[in-house]
């Protein structure tokens, strides 16, 4: 089991619908040690998303009241009035339960928590074989409007030339065979002692 002294921080980031969430509940599932880290975000829930479980779900004043109080470790206005977060005291409870934190998060979010650790942190991108690919999947989800898609899409290309900043970058054109590849990084990164 690792040690609680180490604090080390798995980074899973990607366009949306690059195959992220799909790859980090593989990950989860197979590996007790790893656990979610439940980012904080103002949009309302989908589907049968739960708060605490999925998000922790917020208005955007308390939101804010928590940039204010400084108690995110980073944190980004996503979309307009839609923001998202990752807690500090979230990293803690994790960390307290002797477990790796897994972040799911967007890109911006992804660099600031590296520069805010550098030594343990493990980064992986989600790269989509291709835009028109990750357009198609973000429309199968049938969650999109016309103009919520093109705004995806194109924040999609904006973030894909970011790629180079993260420790690997895994290119999703098969699912089973990117959730192996990152497993195989991340169970290198824990049994890492240094």
């Amino acid at each position: 089991m690792m040690q609680y002294s180490n604090k080390k921080i798995i980074i899973i980031t990607a366009p949306s619908g690059a195959g992220k969430t799909s790859i980090t509940r593989f990950l989860l599932a197979q590996h007790p040690q790893l656990a979610f880290s439940i980012s904080a975000a103002t949009r309302p829930p989908r589907g049968i998303e739960k708060t605490g479980v999925d998000y922790y779900f917020m208005t955007v004043e308390e939101f804010r009241n928590h940039i204010r109080q400084n108690d995110f470790m980073e944190w980004e206005m996503v979309y307009e009035g839609k923001y998202y977060g990752t807690l500090k005291s979230e990293m803690e409870r994790i960390w307290q339960n002797k477990q790796v934190p897994m972040l799911d998060i967007d890109v911006k979010g992804a660099i600031h928590v590296q520069q805010q650790y550098p030594h343990n942190t493990l980064s992986i991108f989600i790269e989509p074989p291709s835009v028109e690919e990750l357009k198609r999947r973000l429309e199968s989800r049938g969650t999109e409007t016309a103009e919520s898609l093109q705004a995806r899409v194109n924040k999609a290309s904006y973030e894909i030339s970011f790629k180079h900043h993260f420790d690997h970058i895994i290119v999703n054109d098969d699912l089973s065979r990117a959730c192996k590849e990152a497993e195989q990084l991340i169970l290198e990164f824990i049994a890492r002692t240094d």
